[in-house]
């Protein structure tokens, strides 16, 4: 029990750690003279996850996002009852993180960030994609990330010393790529905190369904087909 309270725990500072520097970056370098757009953010998220991973992967496995404990939990490398604990550290951590930032930030710049909401919108408040494309698009981002941390966390022939970076650069390149047509989330919990804290629920179903879609298929792809299995001699 004191195990999995220890995990949990893990599992919300981490996620705070992501949804605060992930989210932040976006309130902090949105578009304007002077700002980093959307390489300063990308770097922020992975590097942030990066480290996240490194400090919390000895007492969690650092999943960090409810689609890597659904992954994990389809190819059972965790019980139902533990995976479900992590899900709720998870949407606490980044819903603290949320809240923290409004009351810390000046109102005007996260009003402007949405508070740092994974959402690619128009300037009419609208979708950029439709929710089936965005859920799509999000499915193929999270696979990436999915089949990278089995590969180099789960996998034991992986390369361990290097898998945050590893994990983190993945996060970077999918938000470089996904992040100005649906906002690059491949992570509900992520998503839920400043939705919850901001009222930002614009098509917020494809955040949960399109991340935990493809994180199961690539977890599922993974353990069964690229993963080294013991044969017996």
């Amino acid at each position: 029990m004191q195990s999995t309270f220890r995990s949990c725990v893990a599992e919300l500072v981490g996620t705070f750690t992501l949804t605060f520097v992930g989210a932040g970056a976006i309130i902090t370098n949105g578009p304007g003279p002077g700002k980093g757009g959307l390489v300063a953010i990308a770097l922020a998220h992975g590097l942030a996850l990066s480290m996240a991973v490194y400090a919390t992967g000895h007492i969690s496995g650092g999943h960090i996002n409810p689609a890597v404990t659904l992954a994990m939990l389809a190819t059972k490398d965790i019980g139902a009852g533990k995976a479900l604990g992590y899900i709720a550290a998870q949407l606490v951590g980044s819903s603290l993180a949320a809240l923290a930032l409004k009351m810390l930030l000046p109102g005007d710049l996260v009003a402007a960030a949405r508070l740092g909401a994974t959402l690619a919108l128009t300037a009419d408040g609208l979708p950029v994609l439709s929710s089936a494309a965005t859920i799509a698009f999000e499915a193929v981002l999270t696979f990436f990330l999915i089949t990278t941390i089995f590969s180099v966390a789960v996998d034991k022939r992986g390369p361990k010393n290097v898998y945050g970076f590893a994990i983190g650069l993945t996060i970077a390149f999918d938000i470089l790529c996904g992040g100005p047509w649906t906002g690059a989330s491949m992570n509900p919990a992520r998503s839920f905190g400043p939705a919850l804290v901001g009222g930002h629920w614009t098509i917020h179903q494809a955040y949960w369904i399109g991340p935990i879609l493809g994180g199961v298929i690539a977890g599922l792809v993974y353990d069964s087909i690229l993963m080294a299995k013991e044969e017996s001699s």
